[in-house]
């Protein structure tokens, strides 16, 4: 059996030779619970993963963008025909915009770039309350700081007690707990809303 060697795949990629076979179906899920998934353990313990990039977009530069991290490192994140996308949903490049928040996974190059297989922008994981529920539009709590969910019709779905996830939100309820994953609206407390997970 051929060992999958992820670096020269992902080099090959980046020079241009093989970006249609690498994507995140084939390195790693683009689910937005992807990117909270355990990260590898590092070389040395308390020492960043080499392999995972955060923090607020830059600059954009054809198809390296530029982040600086919560922990002041700077990363060069390079995108390949294969690097899937995630804002909400599948989406390409030209959808990162300065000032987006984004975990990138990845292959780190030589040169301190940052190969990317899978990128995903402004993603959220809240734990909150329901505070209310309105047309297309949730109130909630996370850690006393109001959260404005918007649901997005064809994209906003629930799982509940840990069911195939719908398109139903119908039985959410106010003054329950739940765990949602979203898409920031940069510099504001709102989000659009991926998956709820609540209980029925």
């Amino acid at each position: 059996m051929t060992t999958f060697d992820r670096r020269t795949l992902l080099t090959s990629a980046v020079l241009g030779t093989t970006a249609s076979l690498v994507g995140a179906s084939t390195l790693g899920s683009l689910a937005p619970e992807a990117a909270f998934a355990t990260r590898a353990k590092s070389p040395e313990p308390g020492a960043p993963d080499p392999n995972f990039a955060e923090g607020r977009v830059t600059g954009r530069n054809g198809a390296v963008v530029t982040a600086g991290g919560s922990d002041g490192r700077f990363h060069r994140i390079m995108l390949t025909g294969g690097t899937s996308v995630w804002k909400l949903h599948p989406t390409t490049i030209d959808q990162i915009n300065v000032g987006d928040g984004l975990y990138a996974r990845g292959v780190l190059l030589p040169d301190g770039v940052l190969a990317a297989e899978a990128v995903w922008v402004n993603i959220v994981n809240l734990k909150v309350g329901i505070t209310s529920i309105g047309r297309n539009q949730l109130t909630m709590n996370h850690h006393g700081h109001k959260v404005i969910g918007h649901v997005v019709p064809g994209y906003s779905a629930a799982v509940y007690n840990g069911t195939p996830a719908v398109s139903d939100l119908s039985m959410l309820s106010v003054g329950r707990h739940a765990q949602v994953l979203g898409a920031w609206r940069p510099d504001t407390n709102e989000i659009d809303i991926a998956t709820i997970y609540a209980a029925a």
